[in-house]
């Protein structure tokens, strides 16, 4: 039987909370599918999009194609290049309003739709239905960003319905990049069930409310999956591309960098520049919450990434990583203002959401790693001698330091 833990060529574990396997070679699921990208004809693949989007386009140009949902960050200028671009698509743009905005977010977000020149439509959910939800989920699923995945995957799906547009087109699939949860020849699409399984932790938003907490209708009701019956009445259905392009973040945002001035920024907690720069909180509070619960950070998730591309290899991202996913973080006492909480307090609720397979409390207060548990113990190279230089920055989160995030902004100039 085989004993491995870790995967043999990134640093994946077993215990990936979107579910991995390890083959009799020991290397992962993830790391298979990933060679699925120097094998597969991307040539066909994308004939097949084509042939895929091509019933969706309106003649008379006078409404939309489809809905692409969009970021201040993350892949979504390159998203948009190939639908509104390379596709021939009139695309409406649709965003939900985090809240935890940084001044560079908000600037990409406005750079993105003036350089397209796309429509867009912004959710803003009442604010203080979204703290009493962060404040729930904060307690029931160790999760802070809870209300910003289902805006996120449940607005887009919304404005479908509610415009009558029946495609929506997003990026990549997590757990197909990640975990090799699919094959891309498999061609999954957005599901409802993935969604509640995986985005949102088992819990849809009417499983919030309780008669145990405080939550009431008029706090979730703008989080809710349209019913079947609407969506079949519309047609809806959500594409990935990373099932037709070979996808690759990294030379995709240099790309949208050079294209189109797209800025990236630098974080403590990952090597990465051009992921998550419009969010204070998800390579800071929500990434050092996710270290706790599952015993790695984002870094590993970049570095991994980056092994499978061939950029890193195995030692050098274990260095990134063993420097990285530890750092303090920088913005807490934003996020405890916005949620008005003590730092002590939310360092409480923080703790009993630990891993237990991973930490293990040696004193009040003090917590060290269960052993076995610490993949990047043993001998691993100083991050000095990596010799990865692989990410600019184009920009810095630090430009500006306002003491709140910024809710809302027009973006121009940063």
């Amino acid at each position: 039987m085989n004993k491995r833990l870790h995967c043999v060529r990134c640093l994946y574990s077993v215990f990936h909370p979107l579910g991995l396997v390890l083959d009799d070679e020991g290397v992962c699921s993830g790391c298979r599918i990933h060679e699925e990208k120097d094998t597969l004809d991307w040539g066909v693949r994308w004939k097949k999009l084509e042939d895929l989007v091509s019933p969706y386009k309106v003649e008379s140009g006078r409404t939309y194609d489809c809905i692409v949902p969009v970021t201040g960050g993350n892949d979504s200028h390159f998203i948009v290049h190939t639908v509104k671009n390379r596709l021939g698509l009139n695309p409406l743009l649709v965003t939900y309003n985090k809240y935890f905005n940084t001044p560079l977010g908000i600037r990409n977000l406005a750079n993105l739709r003036i350089k397209f020149n796309c429509d867009i439509v912004v959710q803003n959910v009442n604010p203080m239905a979204v703290r009493n939800i962060t404040r729930t989920t904060l307690r029931e699923l160790g999760s802070m960003y809870w209300p910003c995945l289902a805006g996120q995957t449940v607005f887009a799906v919304q404005t479908a319905v509610r415009y009558k547009v029946p495609l929506i087109i997003w990026g990549a699939h997590q757990g197909l990049e990640q975990v090799g949860m699919f094959s891309h020849e498999h061609e999954v699409e957005m599901t409802r069930r993935y969604r509640k399984d995986h985005d949102l932790m088992g819990k849809e938003a009417d499983d919030l409310l309780s008669i145990f907490d405080t939550l009431s209708e008029d706090d979730v009701w703008q989080y809710r999956y349209p019913d079947d019956a609407d969506l079949a009445s519309v047609g809806v259905r959500g594409i990935y591309l990373g099932n037709y392009v070979r996808w690759d973040p990294k030379a995709q945002h240099e790309e949208m960098v050079r294209q189109y001035d797209y800025q990236g920024a630098t974080f403590g907690r990952t090597f990465d520049t051009y992921d998550h720069v419009d969010c204070y909180n998800f390579m800071d509070v929500h990434d050092h919450i996710k270290y706790l619960k599952h015993g790695y950070a984002k870094v590993t998730d970049h570095a991994c990434r980056e092994i499978r591309h061939g950029r890193l290899t195995r030692e050098q991202a274990l260095a990134l990583v063993r420097h990285h996913e530890a750092q303090p973080m920088s913005h807490l006492d934003k996020f405890c203002d916005w949620l008005g909480v003590d730092a002590r307090a939310l360092a409480f609720i923080f703790n009993q959401h630990r891993n237990p397979k991973v930490w293990q409390e040696i004193a009040p207060g003090e917590w060290c790693r269960q052993p076995g548990s610490d993949f990047t113990q043993g001998d691993t190279p100083r991050l000095a001698d990596s010799g990865f230089l692989g990410f600019e920055a184009h920009a810095l989160l630090q430009r500006d330091k306002p003491d709140a995030y910024v809710t809302v902004g027009k973006g121009y100039p940063l």
